[in-house]
């Protein structure tokens, strides 16, 4: 079973994109990050057209993240238990029927948390962590297959950056920021890319300016995280990096796993 994260920056501008992607790459299930629409403008046809179901939880003009799958949805939640007041739309989760049990994927948008010193944006995205870390732990007990997939806004190690001098004041890059990564991790999950590589120069996000990805100038932010039973079935992992080189791209390209799972029946 194909399991993919994908920030898509804005679908309705990247349909044509999305829906070549899909065909191209033959996904199950895909976490999608900064739709960047309200469920209802969500260009759901083309998609469900090709197969998947899909699941949305957006807002207008920004943030939003989606679940497209070809298994049915056994249920849905949406939003980030911790913060009643939290209106940004950066969470959803699925729950699947495989033949091993249940799965659970979630698609995740973290918040950018930059400028530092600003009063509000920082400490949302740390108390968002905080947030995720405490779900987290919830669901593992549950011993399911759990895949927590998306966009985290963290460069967790200085090899995850071409040049991380040049990030040393960026909230994605923070010691408070990488230290609740790593809180995150210890919980017992599996960071899927560095599980299959030490490489360097593996990045899955270049800006669009200064000729990044022509530079090779990139930065790894987008992972996938396994639980101990996700990891049990847990066979590879890849970067999807020739998206990046298409017309009208994303400036982050899509991640891919494997788990040894069918679906129920």
């Amino acid at each position: 079973m194909k399991i993919v994260t994908w920030n898509i920056n804005g679908v309705r501008a990247r349909i044509g994109n999305l829906t070549h992607w899909l065909t191209e790459s033959a996904p199950d299930i895909v976490c999608l990050q900064e739709i960047k629409t309200v469920d209802e403008q969500f260009p759901r046809a083309e998609i469900e057209a090709l197969g998947y179901n899909v699941e949305t939880h957006g807002q207008k003009g920004f943030n939003g993240v989606a679940l497209l799958s070809k298994l049915p949805f056994d249920e849905v939640i949406r939003g980030l238990p911790g913060d009643d007041i939290d209106e940004q739309a950066r969470f959803i989760e699925g729950v699947f029927s495989t033949d091993k049990g249940a799965l659970r994927v979630a698609s995740l948008y973290l918040p950018n948390g930059n400028p530092i010193d600003d009063e509000k944006k920082f400490p949302y995205k740390l108390s968002w962590m905080a947030r995720l870390e405490r779900w987290a732990q919830e669901r593992l007990r549950l011993e399911e297959a759990l895949v927590l997939a998306g966009d985290y806004n963290v460069i967790p190690e200085p090899i995850d950056a071409k040049f991380p001098e040049n990030w040393l004041g960026d909230a994605l890059f923070q010691p408070r920021t990488r230290q609740a990564f790593r809180r995150l991790l210890n919980l017992g999950f599996t960071e899927a890319v560095r599980a299959v590589t030490d490489a360097p120069d593996t990045y899955t996000f270049w800006d669009y300016q200064a000729g990044a990805w022509q530079k090779n100038n990139g930065i790894r932010i987008d992972h996938l995280l396994l639980s101990p039973e996700a990891a049990n079935r847990f066979s590879s992992a890849s970067i999807e990096k020739h998206v990046r080189a298409w017309e009208k791209p994303s400036d982050h390209v899509p991640v891919a796993i494997n788990l040894a799972l069918q679906p129920a029946g």
